[in-house]
């Protein structure tokens, strides 16, 4: 049975490039609008990223199915009037351009909107609109630097980068959720919003426990790699047969439960310096010490077995293969104009089944039949 499409009907008009944009009118495609992507001849330059993906680039394959392509030169009087045929009868305009280059071309957002009242308008920037930051590039890595992000993340020796564009991805949810919103308000009161996300704000949003915990102790929070720094123990240690295993000890149940059934001393939560949370975590190098002793004693699945019976909350610490191999990995199939490739399926669930998603399109692919389609 295949899936709902609640947003069939909708056209979303996007000039967007990279991820932040084209991960939320993905969303939005997956739903069932109609996304028309408009691309300059030389394409979004996130095709160029890799060519993993049967000749295309995984990020490009992963944030633009379902969309069409339309190649469009906004310098060009005839293009310029078309993408304004497109957007006055479109439900979302979506742009992630330099800040005020939208504007100058004649499509700002506070504009649009008075001639289009039902308009929803989304302006995506690294640092928002106004400021001394407004106009510095903003890359992902960038903004994970300048957001403290990178300071909170890797081990003692020194910072480092999350593995994924953890704000571009934040930036791209952000303004997906505030669209449906707009889209709800919009459906009450007949008129659209306009929504201004940056990918700082996103991430800022996401470092509040480090800036909640660094303004009220005055210290920022340690960086210990595959631990926590608020709890003890929660940390990765090594089985006598080179596997890592996470373990996550929340509250003093799951700690005397751990004690005694798998590092078989009951006795310790009653010993100084594993009395509490807050003793372990002053404590953290004896305490994961004395749990990296039994670890290495066993073998992974031996640690898995007493893991279990202990009921405490564990994890492997897994590779991207162990990754592709996982028994809880969902996978759907995209056509991609080198062929079907796989990747993982959107999070969420639905009960009337797996949405159908659409094809990734080529390079201007859908150009000439919305030409056509939105002449004069």
């Amino acid at each position: 049975m295949a899936g709902s499409k609640p947003l069939a009907g909708l056209l979303v008009v996007s000039m967007e490039q990279a991820v932040a944009a084209p991960y939320c009118t993905s969303r939005l495609a997956d739903a069932g609008a109609r996304v028309v992507k408009i691309e300059r001849a030389e394409g979004d330059f996130a095709r160029g990223y890799d060519n993993a993906a049967k000749g295309s680039s995984s990020y490009f394959v992963w944030l633009n199915r379902g969309k069409e392509s339309l190649v469009l030169d906004i310098k060009a009087p005839g293009d310029k009037a078309l993408l304004a045929r497109l957007v006055a009868v479109a439900d979302i305009f979506v742009q992630n351009l330099a800040p005020g280059a939208a504007a100058r071309a004649g499509f700002g957002s506070e504009a649009l909107r008075a001639r289009h009242p039902r308009l929803v308008t989304v302006d995506i920037s690294g640092y928002g609109e106004s400021g001394d930051y407004a106009q510095m590039k903003a890359y992902d890595l960038l903004v994970q630097a300048e957001s403290g992000l990178c300071s909170v993340t890797g081990r003692p020796e020194g910072p480092g980068r999350v593995g994924v564009s953890a704000c571009d991805i934040a930036c791209g949810m952000n303004a997906h959720a505030a669209v449906l919103e707009a889209l709800i308000e919009r459906g009450a009161t007949g008129r659209g919003k306009g929504i201004a996300v940056s990918l700082f704000d996103g991430m800022a949003d996401w470092m509040n426990v480090p800036l909640l915990y660094f303004e009220g102790t005055g210290k920022p929070p340690r960086r210990i790699g595959l631990a926590h720094p608020s709890i003890c123990p929660y940390g990765a240690f090594e089985t006598r047969d080179g596997a890592l295993v996470l373990v996550s000890i929340q509250n003093e149940r799951e700690w005397a439960e751990f004690c005694a059934r798998f590092l078989q001393q009951p006795d310790l939560p009653a010993r100084e310096g594993f009395r509490s949370n807050v003793e372990r975590v002053a404590h953290r190098v004896a305490v994961d010490a004395r749990i990296a002793e039994t670890f290495r004693a066993l073998t992974r699945d031996e640690c898995a077995a007493k893991l279990r019976a202990a009921n405490t909350a564990y994890g492997f610490v897994n590779d991207v293969a162990a990754f592709a191999g996982h028994p809880a990995l969902r996978r759907v199939a995209l056509d991609t104009p080198g062929g079907s490739v796989t990747v993982a399926a959107p999070a969420p669930r639905f009960n009337d089944g797996e949405r159908e998603l659409g094809a990734v399109p080529a390079l201007g692919e859908h150009t000439a039949r919305i030409r056509a389609e939105f002449a004069r």
